[in-house]
């Protein structure tokens, strides 16, 4: 059981761990232990999570997020099995609780007075310094 908040636990049905050869540092060791992480996180079926929720982690997740539905985290950066493991759940706690956090809806705004007049004469300023480029003519 993975603990998100006060309100959200994910159960241990909803997790599946397996386990592969990592590449980098190593030696021997490497080539022998699958310490390297999977970790797949079926989202769309769980029931700990609204569908708000869902489309928000969904969209956090990017390509980790597969058709079927499950979000599936990798994590190969030490080569302990059990650290790997517990940096993995980390990331999956961290990308849920981010998804819990709704966005706040912008309000639109209209420009004021000033800003509008400003916007205007720096225009004209321009327009006036780019009409001096132009080619001298002589007056022969």
């Amino acid at each position: 059981m993975l603990v998100i908040n006060d309100a959200i636990t994910i159960q241990d049905w909803e997790l599946s761990e397996s386990f592969v050869r990592a590449s980098g540092p190593g030696g021997q060791n490497v080539n022998k232990v699958a310490t390297a992480v999977e970790l797949r996180f079926e989202a769309e079926r769980s029931p700990a999570l609204t569908p708000a929720v869902k489309a928000r982690l969904k969209r956090l997740a990017g390509r980790r997020w597969t058709n079927d539905g499950a979000l599936i985290l990798q994590c190969d950066e030490t080569r302990s099995q059990a650290r790997n493991r517990e940096i993995a759940r980390a990331r999956l706690v961290e990308l849920i609780r981010k998804a819990l956090a709704a966005p706040k809806r912008r309000v639109a705004t209209r420009p004021t007075l000033g800003s509008k007049k400003r916007r205007l004469k720096a225009k004209k300023e321009r327009g006036a310094v780019k009409a001096l480029r132009g080619r001298i003519q002589s007056d022969d």
